[in-house]
């Protein structure tokens, strides 16, 4: 199935319910119009060059029906990065994907400050532009039977690419993974059906469609099965997100730790007591956070794990099957392996090794770039780049990006672990991003850095009672506002660099 087509199966099945309530804007759009509004931007993109087109618009019905009405022209949907280096980004997604076309909106760039670029069409000169005639138009069209009206937009095969998103790129350039219809839809289904999703859940969609959790689990999660979706633009606006929960009773909410936290704080008791799934993703979940919920609301904040290049869900917790601390079990349709990073052996329970994924689910490959596809898929296999392990009942724990992991004295060490250690011993509310600070001379060097001044020594003999001593943090640095990526997770990569300039400037005593 299409995504699209299944778009338009809902709007014909459930025309008068509540597609998009867009608290941005202030709009309450029913599925017969959202239905109309994707059929004329649909007709108004097939004005643009086949292939790719540019979608840099905040979570909203006008993002939500952009995406929808480029695949009903026949273009690919290429989702572009606005909160960080827009002009950088968008004049990279254009190189990378050899395209021209970017739908964005004039709002959006002035709020964020971006110049306009060749190429840059904006959404409110579009909508604008509609005549009476375009309305009556898609209108009539609407009321075709569903069988016709499928013959009047864009076809296609169920491996084509539905969408382009980019990977963070903070150490190369971002790389381009093409999501195909099957990819999403497999892992939408999939998924919903493991946590019991249905067309009576409201879905607060506060997440950016340009990131795959945003794109899948806020938005085609809504439209595939044809529930109400609560959308606004700005994660960090907590208090705002609270008043949402509030006052719309969504039932189900995915986010990421640190938004999670905002929320917790800003909210009052009962702000989220209508949520039947909460689910967190991108980064480790604390346990203060699961508890925090839990003592507020009333509410199982469940943890799920997944990748970009995998649609995402990979695994998660459901309240059947729910081991607090590990990212649950692998989802129906997905396989998993765990293998040993220098032997390629299967791991036994308990051991840790590179986690490889197989599945639907898995990426058609890396835009333009086949040597790196290659690299990462083998044989079908989908080498995330992270570690982790199965325990005896089959649940999955993740340790850490390999990259997060540092050889000391000859022992892997997990910088993830460390932090998770440390973060149990941190006063409520305090942050941590846990870094390695290379030196030649030296050699490997632990680096904790904490958003305020804490007991270093106290901290770090409960911390020994459960990690061996060259795990242990050597140093404790205050960083007051831990730099974020868009996706909502702690940069480590910038904080290392913070670090590593800081120790440059003011020598720090070793503890």
């Amino acid at each position: 199935m299409l995504l699209h087509q299944q778009f338009i199966l809902n709007a014909k099945r459930f025309p008068d319910k509540l597609a998009i309530i867009d608290k941005t804007t202030d709009r309450r759009v029913t599925y017969s119009r959202a239905l109309i509004g994707a059929l004329i931007l649909s007709k108004k993109f097939k004005k643009y060059e086949p292939g790719f087109i540019g979608i840099m618009i905040p979570t909203s019905a006008g993002c939500a029906l952009a995406t929808v009405g480029a695949l009903m022209s026949g273009r690919i949907p290429v989702m572009i990065n606005y909160s960080t280096g827009a002009e950088a980004n968008a004049k990279y997604a254009q190189s990378k994907c050899k395209f021209k076309t970017i739908i964005t909106s004039k709002a959006l760039l002035e709020k964020i400050k971006c110049p306009v670029i060749e190429g840059m069409v904006m959404i409110e000169d579009i909508m604008a532009g509609v005549t009476t005639a375009d309305k009556i138009s898609a209108a009539l069209q609407t009321k075709l039977p569903s069988a016709l009206l499928l013959k009047t937009v864009h076809g296609g095969d169920e491996n084509d690419t539905a969408a382009i998103l980019f990977t963070s790129g903070s150490e190369k350039d971002p790389k381009a993974v093409q999501l195909t219809h099957k990819n999403i839809y497999s892992n939408i289904r999939n998924f919903g059906a493991y946590v019991n999703i249905n067309e009576n859940d409201v879905l607060l969609a506060n997440l950016v469609f340009f990131h795959v959790f945003g794109l899948t689990v806020n938005l085609w999660v809504s439209f595939t099965y044809g529930m109400t979706m609560v959308s606004y633009a700005n994660p960090l606006d907590f208090q705002t997100i609270c008043n949402i929960a509030r006052d719309e009773k969504p039932t189900i909410m995915v986010g990421t730790p640190s938004f999670f936290w905002g929320y917790l704080h800003k909210s009052e008791p009962g702000d989220f007591k209508t949520l039947r799934i909460m689910v967190s993703g991108a980064d480790k979940c604390p346990d203060a956070l699961r508890e925090g919920y839990m003592k507020k609301h009333g509410v199982t904040l469940l943890e799920g794990y997944g990748a970009t290049e995998t649609a995402p869900v990979i695994s998660v917790n459901s309240f059947e099957n729910n081991r607090p601390g590990s990212t649950g079990k692998v989802i129906p349709g997905v396989e998993v392996k765990v293998e040993n990073f220098e032997t390629g052996e299967i791991c036994k329970a308990g051991e840790v090794g590179k986690i490889m994924v197989k599945g639907d689910s898995v990426m058609k490959g890396y835009y333009d770039d086949p040597e790196l596809t290659a690299k990462a898929i083998k044989d079908g296999w989908y080498n995330t780049g992270d570690m982790g392990y199965f325990d005896e009942d089959g649940y999955l724990w993740h340790s850490g990006r390999f990259k997060r992991f540092v050889k000391i004295g000859g022992e892997m060490v997990s910088l993830v672990k460390v932090e998770n250690t440390l973060e149990k011993h941190l006063p409520m509310g305090v942050s941590c991003c846990v870094v390695d600070v290379s030196d030649e001379l030296k050699g490997s060097s632990i680096v904790a850095t904490v958003t305020i001044e804490v007991n270093k020594s106290e901290i770090l003999k409960k911390m020994g009672d459960e990690l061996p001593n060259i795990a242990l943090p050597k140093q404790f640095l205050v960083i007051k506002e831990l730099p974020m990526m868009s996706s909502g997770k702690i940069d480590f990569r910038t904080v290392t660099k913070i670090v590593q300039d800081m120790l440059n400037e003011t020598p720090v005593a070793e503890i």
